[in-house]
Formats: C-alpha cells, sequence, structure tokens
C-alpha cells in the first residue's frame, strides 16, 4: 500500500529541498497554522468556564452540551471555507489564500472575545460568539488545504514529513490553549475567570494574528505549483466541479480517513471537560494533562510522518489505526474505573501518541490523493467534510453518549465505529487513489 511518489525530471518542485527552504516553508505555514488551531482549541477547553456565560440554563451538562454543540455548527462553515478559499488557493496561488486565512481569524476572535455576556445583551451574545465561530470555521476550511499543500509541495520526496508539520503545530497550539486554561483556574477565583478572565485567550490570539499576516505575505509560493502554473497545467474551471466529477472516489477515501485522526482529535479536546464534568477532577489538572498530550503531538507526529516517507503512508495509518481500536475501549475503562489524575494523564497520553501517530503521515496521504492543479480544494474538501461529519461534534456526541447511556466510557464506543470504517475505506480503495 506504499504510495508512489512522481518525481518530475527538470522542476524545481522535483529538486532535493535545501534546509534553508525547508525552514522558511515549515514557519511560514506553521505560525498562521498555530494561531487557528489555538483560537479552536481554546473554545473547547474553556467550554465550562463559557457555558454559564452565553448559554445560561438551569443545569450544568445542558450548558456544557449547547456550548459544544455550538463549537460543532461552526464545523458545518468549514466545507464552504474549503471551496472559497481553496479556489484561491489552486488558481492565485497557496500564498494568496493564506494570508487571506488569517485575516478572517483575526476578525472571528475579536468578535469573540469582546462581545458582552448573556446577561448584558440577551440573546444577541450567544448569537454573536455563533458569528464569530463560524468566520472562524470558513477561515480554518481554508486553512488546511492550502497550508498542507504548500508544505508537501516543497520536498517530494519527504512529503510525509513535511506535511506532518500541520498537525504537529496543532499540537503547539493545545499546548498554549491548555496552559491559558491551567492559568486561567489558578492565578483567577472562578468569578473572575467566568467575568472577563476567559478572554485573555483570545485577545491574545488576536496580538499574534499581525506577525502571522506579515510573514505570509512576504512568503515565496511553492516550487510545485509554481512549476504547473508555468507548464498552464492548472484548472480553468471551478476546481470543486472538477473533482466532484472526476475526483469522487480520491474524496471519498480522503474523507474517510481523516475520520479516524479528527475524532481522536476533538476528542481529546473534549478531555477536560470529561475530566471535570464527568470524572470531578481539577480544572488544572485536566488542562494539564491536555497540555502534555499537545506535547506528544509536537515531538512524534514528524517521526510518524519521516517513518512513512520509508514504508509509506498507508501501511503507518492502518496499523495504528488497529491499535486504537483494540485499545480505546480499555483505556476508558480504566480512567472511569479509577478516576485520579494520574489514570487520566495516562489515558490522555496514549490518545495523544495513537493520534500523533495516525495524524503524521496524514497530510501527505491526503495530498496525494490529487493532482496539483485541485490539491489545495481537494484536501480542504476532505479534510473538511470529514471533521464537519465526525470530528467537529465529536465532544457533543461524546456528552450525549454518556447521557443516554450512562455509561462514562460511552465515548470510545464512537473511536471505535469510526477506525472500522477508516479501515474498511483503506482498504479498498486507499492504494488505487495516492498511486499516482
Amino acid at each position: 500500500m506504499t504510495a508512489q511518489v512522481p518525481i518530475t525530471v527538470g522542476t524545481s518542485a522535483s529538486l532535493p529541498a535545501s534546509p534553508a527552504r525547508t525552514r522558511r516553508a515549515i514557519v511560514a505555514t506553521t505560525i498562521g497554522n498555530i494561531l487557528e488551531w489555538f483560537e479552536l482549541s481554546v473554545y473547547g477547553f474553556l467550554a465550562s468556564i463559557i457555558a454559564p456565560v452565553f448559554f445560561p440554563t438551569s443545569s450544568q451538562r445542558l450548558s456544557i452540551t449547547i456550548t459544544l454543540l455550538t463549537f460543532g455548527v461552526t464545523y458545518l462553515a468549514r466545507p464552504v471555507g474549503a471551496v472559497v478559499l481553496g479556489a484561491i488557493s489552486d488558481r492565485a496561488g497557496r500564498k494568496q489564500s493564506l494570508t487571506l486565512s488569517i485575516v478572517l481569524m483575526m476578525v472571528g476572535s475579536s468578535l469573540i472575545a469582546f462581545v458582552p455576556s448573556y446577561a448584558s445583551i440577551g440573546i444577541l451574545a450567544p448569537v454573536l460568539v455563533l458569528a464569530g465561530r463560524l468566520v472562524q470555521g470558513f477561515s480554518a476550511g481554508g486553512e488546511f488545504g492550502s497550508a498542507t499543500a504548500y508544505l508537501v509541495e516543497h520536498d517530494q520526496r519527504r512529503r510525509g514529513f513535511m506535511g506532518s508539520w500541520q498537525f504537529a503545530t496543532q499540537g503547539i497550539s493545545i499546548v498554549l490553549a491548555a496552559g491559558c486554561a491551567v492559568a486561567l483556574t489558578t492565578l483567577l477565583t472562578p468569578g473572575q475567570a467566568q467575568d472577563w478572565g476567559w478572554r485573555i485567550p483570545f485577545v491574545l490570539g488576536i496580538l499574534i494574528g499581525p506577525v502571522g499576516f506579515y510573514i505570509r505575505r512576504t512568503m515565496t509560493e511553492s516550487p510545485e505549483f509554481t512549476s504547473a502554473r508555468d507548464d498552464n497545467q492548472l484548472e480553468t474551471t471551478n476546481t470543486t466541479v472538477v473533482i466532484l466529477r472526476h475526483h469522487k472516489l480520491a474524496l471519498a477515501t480522503a474523507v474517510g480517513a481523516v475520520a479516524m485522526s479528527t475524532s481522536v482529535n476533538y476528542l481529546i479536546t473534549y478531555m477536560p471537560t470529561f475530566a471535570i464534568s464527568e470524572l470531578g477532577l481539577p480544572k488544572a489538572t485536566s488542562f494539564l494533562a491536555a497540555a502534555f498530550a499537545g506535547v506528544v503531538l509536537f515531538c512524534v507526529c514528524p517521526l510518524s510522518g519521516r517513518l512513512s516517507d520509508r514504508l509509506g503512508q498507508a501501511p503507518v495509518m492502518v496499523v495504528t489505526t488497529i491499535v486504537t481500536a483494540i485499545v480505546i475501549i480499555p483505556v476508558f475503562l480504566v480512567v472511569t474505573s479509577w478516576p485520579t489524575a494520574l489514570t487520566f494523564g495516562a489515558v490522555v497520553m496514549v490518545m495523544a501518541l495513537l493520534k500523533a501517530s495516525y495524524a503524521g503521515p496524514l497530510p501527505a496521504f491526503l495530498a496525494l490523493c490529487f493532482p496539483v492543479s485541485t490539491r489545495a480544494t481537494g484536501l480542504a474538501l476532505s479534510y473538511n467534510l470529514g471533521v464537519t461529519l465526525f470530528g467537529g461534534f465529536a465532544p457533543a456526541i461524546s456528552s450525549l453518549l454518556i447521557a443516554w447511556t450512562g455509561v462514562k466510557a460511552a465515548p470510545a464506543f464512537y473511536i471505535v465505529a469510526l477506525a472500522l470504517m477508516t479501515l474498511l475505506i483503506m482498504g479498498t480503495s486507499g492504494r488505487r487513489v495516492t498511486q499516482r
């Protein structure tokens, strides 16, 4: 199942990338990527604090569930962002799309950071929060496709390693978001954290945004895209239409591959809320465990990506999926049977290790599903459809599964179901769509 990577002799895209060019490509994409995913992660981590501010109800669990549903609803905007920003990336270039996406993220963050509470302006408060989340979702919808395409197109011989930085830097975002959550819950009183403290992370994100904007404005275009543009190989028709007409199998395969990664990722995002509301653990403990999970993602993703350059992306992903399906229920049973800080931390670390092992090769696998002319759109569509269908609502589904079944380990059932689906898709079509 090893992907066969085409090498176009005589183009700059086929030449080994210099260390300096590799570093510039990674920095240019990841600084904006860190900001994007920091803002998205911190909302999930602070759900239990934000819930009564904008969604007050008589039940704490109901307030948290509504907050998490808002977290999921915004993912409906991601496929739209994938279509619009993906088309810009495939026609005008990766640089243009990446620059626009970081501006949109700053706009969405500003809406959330400065909106008054429900007690101040009533129903308008949750409406404005939802609007901010929709703008963030639209921005993130185009970010993944353009950033991933930009990374993998800088070094064809190390696509796995280059693409792995997409998820490795999401690990940094988790560390930063969890660190902010730890600081809020330890340095501020519960009243201060709920009144104004939760806004601080979003304001920090807004302040970092201009730095990312400047770096992206000065970055160079990816060599592979430049080569395709110079050879008049870009699509002149709507790239989404081209994918739906000629690359349906590739799109379905990519969406299925994303399902496994995104479900585990957003379950990790949900774990602090799970620890607080279901296990009764201190907030600082749960956020600290999530921060360590981010460290695991940052360290392991490049290693698994590099391994996939030798063994192939699909084999590494399939083995990780099988292991996940086997161990996820037992580890959840352990933490729900012995809900201590130690067992919770261990479970989160295991989940992060599984996520990183799978996610490292994933961007390169997805990139190889589509040609350069539709790659950014294909990456954005497949990733964001997968995230919308299987990831964005994972926290809310987990909360609802616990409520319906009365089993605290119920979120693991969702992961097993998606793991089996991913194995079926990877086994039937993964090899065909990546051998080009």
